[in-house]
């Protein structure tokens, strides 16, 4: 691949050619403020694998040392040789959890802050320090061992996001034992299903939680999944409960908490914690039950620390298996480099725990770097739509992580929501889940950044355990919506569909020439399913799902998954490029874009189109945005349908699901599971204006 960059002109973005540069006085206080000095490390990390990831893991403790006399990284992932195998670090024995907090405690790092909680309350806070979570965490970890949970046991945890959830993670991780978080959004159904997956017998879970001003019954769905597990023949030894809600109702009333009460009700919210004597115990009675000496269990780097589970195009989530060493060292360098995290800075991650993003930068990559971190349980827009930048404020954080889905419902309101509240301390702002639209990037910096901090919009997925593409904060030139060059041991590359390397400027499909430390090992059970997932297409390659571009200047730009791709009249196109020219409309708050068959083109571009407030989807906003996607992509791009949506169908997380999208299109009405969407109304909805629909050609409807 490239291993250099085109000197890249600055512009003023009215057309497009927005670059963000960084201050002389930014780059000389920022880890890497050269790329020339990006390139040479990115060029040992692939030139010489041994001798940078063993500078890279030198910080940490290895109770067995990295063995000298072998590659550091072994692996093949070409179908045609054999069986797909990846190891890093194979024969060094260490633990993460020891690395995370004992090392930081050793250190003297012990009364720092480790994670400030805020609830979704403004009123609930906590706080935690490196020594007292390492308290907790040996305490918690002696209740797993109480409840028979061995090295190598996997333990289901399904909780909000609070500080017995890392204490939980930490625990299993200490003891060798296999972490299986899971959303808590799901619903008991697929609870049940990763469960079950996973042959657990220990489920840590907590009462219930606000998000916002719906409270959800945590326990009663964990129950649910308890019942439906039973019938599959798996009994299940322990449900640990956190009191959460209760006690924060507690507290805040004055009201004694009482411990042995098998049925706990919050006032005006009907929270009812059923109770199994056999099955069910809580939290800080089991705590009290021990003590808190617990001492690591070394693990070779090989062995697994968690599994992760995804969605697969086959309906069955997919368990990615990630394993100790190689996602450690690559957790924490990712964390050091991608946020330019110094000592002393604050950070705060908006994302869930449940998926990734938490696990590697709330979790393990941040405390692997010494970090004090924002825990935050509630929603962007409660009470109000300025809780992040009170919270920014409040403890002045310095890096902040969210996804492009927060940022576009945060611009629909007042930007006094945003400027009424102190941001100077703020100095990288970073993007994950999806590539962030232009306008979405421009009120980041503008706004959000007083345009004076980097947007580092990053792109990963859970496979993959860290970063793959990312710019470098003062470091890489940034381009509005471009996802910019690989970190450190990715060696990315575009093929065409035949699978031939493009040279040079190119669009195709995303695929990585080698493994990286944190890259997943296989799928939980179904090793066949992971070689043909990620390694059958293309042998020889890691083959991401996503297309991708390479512009003039060696930067790699997202244009979609592949399942999003489709084939208008020969022509391959991104529903990712409509989406971006769509968004740009002066009447257009969100747009999502489908395919959908068409009888002479084969397929064509279904636009499901939110508009901003006192806006109408009329035949003159239609023509103008069928005339701005042909503007800018092509008469062949030209869309045939526009659905006006209230809103789009949303996990609460914020992603929009698709695969529902493409079912409403084709007014197929077995959408499947939506216990992940934050407003299930909303897919009705959209079933129901199917008959507004603004289009080009009549629609028929089955």
């Amino acid at each position: 691949m490239a291993n250099k960059t085109k000197r890249i002109a600055n512009g003023d973005g009215t057309n497009g050619n927005y670059v963000f540069r960084a201050t002389e006085e930014q780059k000389n206080r920022s880890r890497l403020g050269s790329l020339d000095e990006f390139w040479r490390l990115h060029r040992k990390s692939l030139e010489d694998p041994d001798a940078f990831w063993t500078e890279a893991a030198a910080p940490f403790y290895w109770k067995v040392p990295i063995p000298k006399d072998k590659s550091i990284g072994n692996y093949n992932i070409d179908v045609g040789k054999g069986r797909v195998f990846i190891e890093w670090l194979k024969g060094a024995s260490t633990n993460i959890c020891y690395n995370a907090l004992d090392r930081n405690v050793q250190n003297g790092h012990g009364e720092q802050i480790a994670y400030y909680w805020e609830g979704n309350d403004p009123q609930d806070n906590d706080k935690i320090t490196y020594r007292e979570l390492l308290r907790r965490v040996c305490r918690f970890a002696n209740v797993l061992k109480s409840k028979g949970v061995q090295k190598g046991d996997m333990v289901a945890i399904y909780m909000p996001m609070i500080l017995e959830l890392v204490v939980a993670m930490f625990a299993c991780a200490r003891i060798g034992a296999v972490h299986s978080v899971v959303f808590g959004g799901y619903s008991s159904d697929s609870l049940a299903e990763r469960i079950l997956d996973g042959n657990c017998k220990i489920i840590v879970t907590a009462d219930g939680v606000f998000r916002g001003t719906k409270l959800v019954n945590l326990k009663s769905i964990v129950d649910k999944a308890v019942a439906i597990c039973k019938k599959k023949d798996l009994q299940l030894t322990a449900v640990i409960v956190v009191k959460h809600q209760v006690n924060l109702f507690s507290t805040k009333k004055g009201l004694t908490r009482t411990n042995d009460t098998p049925k706990n009700v919050l006032n005006g919210y009907n929270l009812e914690v059923s109770w199994d004597p056999s099955l069910d115990v809580w939290w800080h009675e089991e705590m009290m039950k021990v003590n808190d000496v617990c001492e690591p269990v070394w693990v070779d780097a090989e062995h697994i620390l968690f599994t992760l589970y995804t969605s697969g195009s086959t309906g069955k989530p997919k368990g990615c298996v990630h394993t100790t060493g190689g996602y450690m060292i690559y957790g924490a360098l990712s964390f050091k480099y991608v946020f330019d995290y110094f000592p002393g800075d604050v950070f705060f991650c908006t994302g869930d725990i449940g998926w990734l993003t938490g696990h590697t930068y709330i979790v393990y990559g941040s405390l692997l770097n010494t970090a004090t971190c924002i825990l935050y349980e509630g929603v962007p827009t409660h009470p109000d739509a300025g809780r992040y930048w009170e919270i920014v404020e409040k403890y002045g954080v310095t890096q902040f992580y969210t996804a492009p889905t927060a940022i576009r419902t945060l611009m629909r309101y007042d930007d006094a929501y945003v400027t009424k509240y102190d941001r100077s301390t703020l100095r990288v702002l970073a993007s994950v889940g999806e590539p962030i639209n232009r306008d979405a990037w421009f009120w980041y910096h503008r706004v959000v950044g007083e345009g004076r901090c980097p947007i580092v919009d990053t792109f990963w997925q859970t496979e993959t355990g860290g970063h793959l593409l990312t710019p470098i904060p003062f470091c890489t030139p940034l381009k509005p919506g471009c996802a910019s060059l690989p970190f450190f041991g990715v060696e990315p590359t575009i093929l065409d569909e035949d699978g031939n390397e493009i040279e040079g400027p190119g669009k195709g499909y995303l695929v990585i020439k080698r493994p990286w430390p944190a890259i997943m090992r296989t799928v939980f059970g179904n090793h066949e399913r992971f070689e043909e997932t990620y390694f059958r297409r293309y042998p020889g390659y890691y083959f991401t799902g996503d297309g991708g571009m390479r512009d003039e200047d060696g930067f790699y730009w997202i244009t979609g998954r592949v399942d999003d791709m489709l084939n208008v009249s020969g022509h391959l196109l991104s529903t990712m490029e409509v989406e971006a020219s769509l968004i740009g409309h002066k009447s257009v708050a969100e747009t999502a874009v489908v395919r959908h068959p068409h009888p002479v083109k084969g397929e064509c571009l279904y636009c499901f189109v939110v508009l901003k407030d006192g806006c109408k989807l009329d035949e003159t906003v239609v023509q103008e945005l069928t005339q701005k996607v042909e503007a800018q992509i092509g008469p062949f791009a030209r869309p045939e349908y526009f659905h006006h949506a209230v809103a789009l169908p949303k996990t609460r997380t914020g992603k929009t699901v698709r695969r529902i999208l493409r079912k409403i299109a084709a007014n197929d009405r077995d959408v499947g599971d939506l216990s992940t969407l934050n407003d299930e109304s909303v897919v009705q909805e959209l079933f129901s204006s199917r008959r507004y629909l603004n289009r080009k050609t009549p629609l028929r409807v089955e």
